[in-house]
Order: C-alpha cells, then sequence, then structure tokens
C-alpha cells in the first residue's frame, strides 16, 4: 500500500501524464503504428523484424516476406536459407528468420492459426518479448498496454514520468499513472513525437510544446 508522501507523487505524475497526452493528441490526433500490416500475425512478425532495425525498413521488407509466402502454413514450412535471404536487410537474419518460421508453426499448432491474445501465451512464441505483446495487445485487441520502445523509454525519462532505464520498470511506472485507454496510444504517439522532435541527439528543445513540462528541457 502506498504511503501519502507516493501517493500525493503519483497524483502528481497523473497529472502531468495527462496534460502531456492531451499535448501530444494535438499534435499527433492519429495514433497509429508506423509497421505496415493487413492480418494479425503480420504485425506480430514484422514487429520481431523490428528489432535493431528501423520500422522504415522494415515495411521495405515485409511486402515482399508477405507476398512469397501468402499464409502461415507457408511461412511456417518455408525453407530456412530462402527466408533468410529476405529479411537479411533488417540484421541479425539468421535469428529473425527462425524465430518467423517457429513463430508461425506455435501459432498453427497451439492456437489454431490465431495470435494469442494474452501477455503469457504471447510471451511462450519464439522470438516475442515484452514490447512485442504489448503491441498485439494494445493493437490487435485493444486493451490496456505500454510498448517500452527506445522512444517511449527516453521520452518518459527526460519528462520525468519514470526515471529507470529498464524497459519493464517504466511499463510498470506508466501503466500507474495513464490511464488505461489512453496507454497504447500514447506510446505510438511517443514514436511520432520522438522522431520528430525528441530525437536521441539534438533533441529540438527550443519551441517544444512539451518543454514546459519536460524536466530535461529545463536543466538543458
Amino acid at each position: 500500500m502506498l504511503g501519502t508522501k507516493d501517493m500525493k507523487k503519483n497524483a502528481i505524475l497523473r497529472k502531468k501524464a495527462e496534460d502531456v497526452i492531451e499535448i501530444l493528441k494535438g499534435l499527433y490526433p492519429q495514433a497509429f503504428c508506423s509497421l505496415a500490416y493487413e492480418k494479425d500475425y503480420e504485425l506480430l512478425l514484422a514487429t520481431r523484424l523490428s528489432a535493431q532495425c528501423t520500422d522504415a525498413r522494415v515495411n521495405l521488407i515485409t511486402p515482399e516476406l508477405f507476398s512469397r509466402y501468402p499464409t502461415l502454413q507457408d511461412i511456417a514450412s518455408a525453407e530456412l536459407s530462402e527466408l533468410e535471404a529476405i529479411v537479411r536487410p533488417c540484421g541479425f537474419f539468421h535469428t529473425k528468420a527462425r524465430d518467423i518460421i517457429a513463430c508461425a508453426g506455435e501459432i498453427l499448432s497451439r492456437f489454431e492459426g490465431r495470435v494469442p491474445s494474452t501477455m503469457d501465451e504471447l510471451l511462450s512464441l519464439p522470438g516475442v518479448g515484452r514490447k512485442t505483446a504489448n503491441l498485439i495487445l494494445g493493437d490487435i485487441y485493444r486493451v490496456p498496454a505500454i510498448v517500452t520502445d527506445t522512444h517511449c523509454i527516453r521520452i518518459s525519462n527526460r519528462l520525468g514520468l519514470c526515471a529507470s532505464k529498464d524497459p519493464y520498470k517504466v511499463e510498470l511506472a506508466l501503466r500507474e499513472i495513464v490511464e488505461p485507454e489512453d496507454q497504447s496510444d500514447l506510446c505510438h504517439r511517443f514514436v511520432l513525437f520522438g522522431r520528430d522532435i525528441c530525437r536521441a541527439r539534438s533533441p529540438l528543445c527550443e519551441g517544444c510544446p512539451l518543454s514546459a513540462l519536460c524536466e530535461f528541457a529545463q536543466i538543458s
């Protein structure tokens, strides 16, 4: 149970989070995932490819991947070397190709061809971590989810919404202060904001619409 001091701190952080969300909604009315997909499993596999790779590059690769292998059955039975050749530009292609084939096979054998809808089930799939699982839960199943990618972690820390670089700790911290209905969309807006303004290097603090709320901007 939280003490009085912690309750007051959480109340302050919740108010800041609300203000951040309203400003970002004005900047980015449409919150969306930048990975292109049509089927639920395509988002799952595209997210696996996006590890240590930009979404823009993944979007250049997935049209060939999903046209060459148009069904889960096709992916599960793909020749590893052939699939590796397609996903090679995404980096770490040996591991990613192996995980994609194994993941497709398990979705077919264990979940009747449907991407599972719970955190535990998603985490049981090859190559799926909490970031990927939360993206699926938020975007496919529309349940509250915090996707702690590099943008989310960086911006949350700069704003003072959390004080950790550990993805799981950031996820837990944001769950405490962000309303469930805003969680998934906020993470998408963080990505857009992080690319446009709050960059990892040389952030555009001068004139930033969040500067009045941002601890990083106050000291930089």
